[in-house]
């Protein structure tokens, strides 16, 4: 496994809702440079850093992992868990076209 892999990829969510999966620090790190109207916002400062931080080898792969995620989350961009999404429809019955 390369050092800048994460064991978990992270599924967030691009543009008009497109899942893209995340599986790298430099992934991670990439598309928090090509965020737009984020400069001022200081948990896009905090992943930034991070991962420069974990491409330098100064920190694990992990770590910038759950500090993208912590900014994921905070502006909504993580992708639902598929899992949850299939239990749910499941709960209506096991047809998927009968409601």
């Amino acid at each position: 496994m390369k050092p800048d892999m994460f064991r978990t990829p992270v599924t967030v969510l691009l543009g008009l809702g497109i899942p893209t999966r995340v599986s790298t620090v430099m992934h991670a790190y990439r598309l928090l440079l090509e965020w737009p109207n984020l400069n001022d916002d200081p948990a896009h400062a905090v992943a930034v850093k991070t991962c420069k931080a974990a491409l330098a080898g100064e920190i694990e792969a992990e770590t910038a992992r759950s500090v993208f995620v912590a900014f994921a989350e905070k502006h909504d961009l993580l992708a639902p868990q598929i899992s949850a999404v299939v239990t749910s429809r499941n709960r209506h019955g096991s047809d998927p076209h009968l409601r």
